[in-house]
């Protein structure tokens, strides 16, 4: 029947579908490795690492079952959500790409001042101690900080690969959006496709 057919459009709408469900657990298992090894303290941080793969997982699997059972309200739902979601990615891609060094710096600090359990993992990892200051009061966790007092200060170190993991992020996340945007086609197009096994006479 060609890739325009009933059962291209639904094998190809299942390969994705199958991609999402592995992102989806990659990032779950990803989150819970690095707070079991005690590489991530921050709860904040792997709870919503975990919450998104969890989500994910879930609009995969609607797409999936809606895709093996050619079931349309499924499908209707899963295209309607996916469409919002690569609304979001898109728009959060685009800013991560675009943004300045004054609006990272900004981002950065705010994001430093919420969590108290991601100064610590960034200071033990980055070996520095404070934002934009030095610590005085003796309780960073960094090693140069124990054998010399003497660290550099954290935003300077975040700085240096602020624009890198940016980029990396915002690649990541705009090839993602264009498969969330391949899935919503193929979900249109297969929602309107009869089955060929069915009843010809029978209306979707």
């Amino acid at each position: 029947m060609g890739c325009a057919g009933f059962t291209c459009s639904k094998n190809s709408l299942c390969a994705v579908n199958i991609l999402y469900v592995m992102v989806s657990l990659l990032m779950i298992g990803i989150a819970a490795w690095g707070k079991w090894f005690g590489l991530v303290s921050s709860f904040q941080v792997v709870g919503g690492v975990i919450g998104v793969g969890v989500f994910l997982f879930i609009v995969a699997l609607v797409g999936l079952v809606g895709a093996m059972k050619h079931h349309q309200v499924l499908l209707f739902f899963y295209m309607i959500i996916l469409f919002m979601v690569f609304v979001v990615q898109f728009s959060v891609s685009s800013a991560c790409l675009a943004i300045n060094k004054d609006q990272q710096e900004q981002l950065l600090e705010v994001g430093w001042n919420n969590s108290q359990n991601t100064q610590i993992d960034v200071e033990k990892t980055l070996n520095c101690c404070g934002f934009n200051s030095p610590v005085l009061n003796g309780t960073c966790p960094a090693a140069c900080f124990r054998t010399s007092n003497i660290c550099p200060t954290c935003a300077d170190k975040i700085q240096e690969h602020a624009d890198e993991v940016l980029r990396f992020v915002g690649g990541i996340g705009l090839f993602f959006s264009f498969t969330e945007i391949l899935g919503v086609w193929l979900t249109y197009r297969y929602r309107n496709q009869k089955d060929p096994r069915a009843n010809p006479s029978a209306f979707l």
